[in-house]
């Protein structure tokens, strides 16, 4: 089958896993016929994954969450204020992603998150089937565990998931763990992490060194001001800021990295914790390779604050509010590694994703060749 992906490009997660499943596919004997990323201006596609999805590229400017520099959080109002400032923008970019879809003309249309992929399907009905994948749609499942007193918050983000959901055959929650099948799970269907084929290749090692990385270059203020108290613990931290150089050394024991595939991944096999902002993929890939996680979502990010807690009750590591990285040093001694049950979960990935997406384009190709009569009584 050909696939058409919509990813919403905003940080490394729905990419890495974009990329995981395009390895799963062409294994599988089915093609990638063309990438659509979702950006906000001014930001432009890591190398690695234009290295590594081996497919064609299209971007397009998409919705995205706006921080505030000083304080390092998400700017809530803001966001809003720009994107409904934008919505012709936003209009020229379903053209787009028409354009690429007519073109490739694809079996199956996946959806990384990107709220203008449920925007397009829901306007372009004749399109190819859809399925949604991302942890984010775990979050309507009615066992999922929620910060306390977040009904507020949940709602804003349900939607919002919702909206990239319009019009999907099925959505494919990604977990850490195993959830029980609900009938009133909205239709979800529970499946493993998409890790990329080069961390199941890595051999896991602990060097004495912690791993950073972080959304957002105005986090790296808490890094510096912990690690003046505390520079006996060497850390390289991983950011996405284009005005850095590659390499940037600050002293004998902090170095930022500008984002680079291969280093991460030998940092992330050699280092001996992750400190990250409770992204769901980076994290998943920590507990791939048994490493200890310190999970600080990013203030007013009510999805990293369910990562964080989620995680926590996985066995991935401690969560905090800020990077305070001595809540990692001292659970460090009594950390106890969920690495080989989640690694025995993650070995389901490759023939679950593979059987649910052939299903649904099987049921897509029987309602076009059934007859006029079937349909009626469907």
């Amino acid at each position: 089958m050909r696939v058409v992906f919509i990813i919403q490009g905003e940080g490394r997660g729905h990419l890495t896993q974009a990329i995981s499943l395009s390895q799963i596919l062409r294994r599988a004997g089915h093609r990638v016929a063309a990438v659509l990323v979702g950006q906000a201006e001014g930001r432009e596609i890591p190398a690695f994954f234009s290295e590594q999805i081996h497919a064609p590229i299209h971007p397009f400017l998409s919705p995205n969450l706006i921080y505030d520099n000083n304080r390092g959080s998400i700017d809530i109002g803001r966001t809003i204020r720009t994107h409904l400032l934008r919505s012709k923008k936003y209009t020229a970019s379903l053209r787009i992603i028409h354009t690429c879809v007519q073109e490739s003309q694809p079996d199956l249309i996946l959806n990384f998150y990107e709220v203008l992929g449920g925007l397009y399907k829901i306007t372009h009905r004749n399109a190819a089937p859809m399925v949604c994948v991302a942890h984010q749609y775990l979050l309507l499942h009615p066992q999922f565990p929620f910060p306390k007193n977040s009904w507020l918050d949940r709602q804003i983000v349900n939607f919002n998931t919702r909206l990239t959901a319009l019009g999907a055959s099925r959505k494919l929650a990604l977990s850490f763990r195993r959830f029980p099948e609900t009938e009133t799970a909205h239709g979800l269907t529970i499946v493993p992490p998409l890790l990329r084929r080069e961390i199941r290749e890595l051999q896991p090692v602990t060097q004495d060194f912690a791993l950073v990385y972080m959304t957002h270059p105005c986090l790296s203020r808490q890094i510096i001001d912990w690690h003046e108290k505390y520079p006996g613990l060497p850390l390289h931290c991983f950011w996405d800021n284009p005005e850095a150089p590659e390499v940037l050394r600050v002293d004998d024991t902090l170095t930022f990295h500008r984002l680079n595939g291969p280093k991460y991944l030998h940092m992330m096999e050699t280092c001996r914790a992750l400190v990250t902002t409770a992204g769901f993929e980076s994290v998943c890939e920590a507990m791939y390779l048994g490493k200890p996680v310190l999970m600080v979502p990013v203030p007013k990010h009510f999805e990293q604050a369910c990562n964080a807690i989620d995680g926590v009750l996985s066995g991935a590591g401690a969560s905090a509010r800020t990077f305070d990285l001595s809540v990692l040093t001292d659970f460090l001694p009594y950390f106890q590694s969920p690495q080989q049950e989640f690694k025995t979960w993650c070995h389901e990935t490759d023939w679950l994703f593979v059987k649910h997406l052939e299903a649904v384009v099987n049921e897509a190709e029987q309602k076009i060749s059934a007859p006029m009569g079937e349909l009626a009584f469907s």
